[in-house]
């Protein structure tokens, strides 16, 4: 195996702890504090793609606080911080790892991971999950990053080592527990701005988020009516999507229909499974966070919700946002619940259609194109809380018509 290098050049040199830091610890049972967060892909293999590790890194204090608020509390210190270590420890129940020469001690001086530097092409092809005896490796990749942590997915992906990565921001972070769309294994998030702990946490809420079903309820048409001239928006994502997905549009934030992508063929016109015709300017989409923001507010880079017809979601990315004037079609439609009204408006065009409940003979359907519906077929609706403020759901007094 290649040579075992300190984690990088920038800090105190590292040593092996000459005596075990137990006697003045306090320890919890587990090495590791998991994070468990479903990844983007729908197909994920094993857990590995799905349970993400967070070690941090850091000498300060507010960092530190900060990352225990969040369910982090496995630090790494030098071996020249076993007072800092102790303070911590006075302060909250923490699990204190100890960086040595080329390797990771716990607190009675157990080897928990390995530590390598990686800075050439050479140092990576040494890297093999069958040469080395920790459960845990850590590396530091100090020169290219995306393509060096895709190798080693693909070299440990059949392996039961945990591979972490060293980040310092989350951005770098992200670019690891998203390689090749199962990510590393886990981080060490060495940074010393809280504001780094923050993003990833809300990060990591995202994840977490599309592995919730969205509670989608049926709700029949009441009324279609052609509605003249208006600014519709084309969204286009940079993801495919299947037949029943698209995203979460309503005229009103308490009732979100599902509008489908343009994934479905056609005999006029080629399918654009990275499109959704959702509708006009003034709308609401869903984003991540349990959030909207109206159609026109969508830009390159921004972020929305796209829905399955079983309610499962996942984060996309927008690439490209269209506006054209287009003839509208207005919908109108009512819970069987409550005699509560919910609309849209549309583009009147055969390539445009909401998401429909499958049942019976149809269960196959997906979609109902705006043009051939009609009064008293059934869509999907999301009914959620109508005020908002800057998109954020709030309890006030509200009445939209």
């Amino acid at each position: 195996m290649g040579s075992v290098c300190c984690l990088s050049s920038s800090l105190v040199p590292l040593y092996r702890p000459i005596h075990h830091f137990s006697s003045f610890l306090r320890i919890p049972s587990a090495i590791a504090t998991p994070i468990v967060a479903a990844s983007t892909s729908m197909n994920n293999s094993e857990s590995k793609s799905k349970s993400k590790t967070v070690w941090i890194w850091t000498t300060t204090p507010l960092v530190m606080t900060c990352a225990l608020e969040r369910g982090w509390n496995t630090f790494i210190f030098s071996s020249q911080n076993q007072t800092l270590a102790h303070h911590w420890s006075s302060i909250g129940v923490i699990c204190p790892l100890f960086v040595g020469e080329g390797e990771i001690l716990d607190g009675q001086g157990k080897r928990v991971a390995s530590v390598f530097d990686v800075s050439n092409p050479e140092e990576l092809e040494s890297l093999r999950p069958d040469d080395e005896q920790s459960e845990n490796i850590v590396v530091n990749l100090l020169d290219w990053q995306v393509i060096p942590a895709e190798n080693i997915i693909a070299a440990f992906h059949n392996s039961q080592k945990k591979v972490f990565a060293v980040s310092n921001s989350t951005s770098e972070a992200k670019i690891f527990l998203e390689a090749l769309e199962h990510g590393l294994d886990g981080i060490v998030l060495k940074v010393e701005d809280v504001g780094h702990v923050l993003e990833l946490k809300e990060y990591f809420d995202k994840r977490t988020e599309e592995s919730n079903l969205l509670s989608l309820t049926k709700a029949t048409v009441t009324r279609i009516q052609a509605a003249g001239m208006g600014d519709r928006v084309c969204v286009d994502l940079c993801s495919l999507m299947k037949p029943g997905e698209g995203l979460m549009v309503g005229s009103f934030a308490r009732g979100l229909f599902l509008v489908h992508s343009e994934c479905l063929e056609s005999n006029y016109i080629a399918s654009r499974p990275f499109r959704v015709n959702a509708g006009p300017v003034h709308a609401y989409v869903a984003v991540p966070g349990g959030r909207t923001c109206y159609l026109s507010e969508l830009k390159s880079g921004k972020e929305v919700i796209v829905v399955d017809q079983q309610g499962r979601q996942r984060v996309a990315i927008v690439g490209r946002v269209k506006i054209e004037t287009r003839p509208l079609i207005l919908v109108e439609a009512k819970r069987d619940s409550d005699n509560q009204t919910f609309s849209i408006l549309l583009q009147n065009a055969e390539t445009v259609a909401l998401v429909c409940l499958p049942q019976g003979e149809a269960a196959s359907k997906t979609a109902i194109p705006v043009t051939s519906l009609k009064v008293e077929d059934e869509v999907l609706l999301r009914v959620q809380g109508g005020a908002r403020h800057t998109g954020i759901e709030i309890q006030e007094f509200i009445v939209e018509i």
